[in-house]
């Protein structure tokens, strides 16, 4: 009997070299690698104009809802943790329950959006624009491109769970999933530090006092 022959009938022409998911998963790297010097030019930006302007600095990012942002943190966090557990459903070959988990993992991406979209509403319904002051305008640039990686990466997890509801994945074969979990994942580290960057360095303190 041949090898083909040995497999689940309709799975055997997913099976990739080894090769071909190292490959994905270096060029994944590699794009993760660019992101990280894009917001991590952003960061230094941020860290000389703060400290150039610091006092106006603290003073504005006391305006911000740290517990707004604080709770956005613990959706991305909880979201991260439902792509692991897509990616390893995936990895069983549970097309059903990765479906599930990335489903959840969708909709908490929305929840974010939701809390975001408060937040940046409730500024421009006080004249904050990015044209205010420097911090506004990197506060506005650096979330604006975090919530544009957000979309895009809730683009892919639904392309995700469409192969789901056709079967496209087995314990042979999940290579997507996972690429696409490490870019998920770095969505979500990225905010861990612009949470803090942006909310409490300064923040907390300066909003006492308003």
């Amino acid at each position: 009997m041949s090898h083909h022959e040995t497999l689940p009938a309709g799975h055997y022409h997913h099976l990739e070299p080894e090769q071909a998911y190292h490959s994905a998963k270096l060029a994944m790297w590699i794009f993760l690698a660019t992101e990280i010097h894009l917001f991590g030019g952003a960061f230094c930006a941020f860290a000389f104009f703060r400290w150039r302007y610091f006092d106006d600095f603290n003073h504005y990012a006391g305006q911000l809802n740290w517990q707004l942002g604080a709770l956005n943190t613990l959706v991305l966090l909880t979201s991260s943790w439902a792509m692991v557990r897509g990616v390893d459903a995936a990895q069983k070959g549970l097309n059903k329950l990765c479906g599930r988990w990335l489903i959840v993992t969708i909709i908490l991406a929305f929840v974010f959006f939701g809390i975001k979209a408060i937040e940046y509403s409730t500024k421009l319904s006080h004249g904050i624009y990015p044209s205010t002051h420097i911090f506004w305008g990197l506060y506005y640039t650096m979330t604006g491109i975090h919530a544009l990686h957000i979309a895009v990466g809730i683009g892919l997890i639904y392309w995700l769970y469409l192969l789901t509801k056709k079967e496209r994945f087995s314990t042979v074969y999940y290579t997507p999933v996972e690429v696409i979990g490490l870019y998920w994942h770095l969505v979500d580290v990225i905010w861990i530090f612009l949470f803090p960057l942006l909310y409490l360095l300064g923040g907390v303190g300066a909003g006492a006092h308003h």
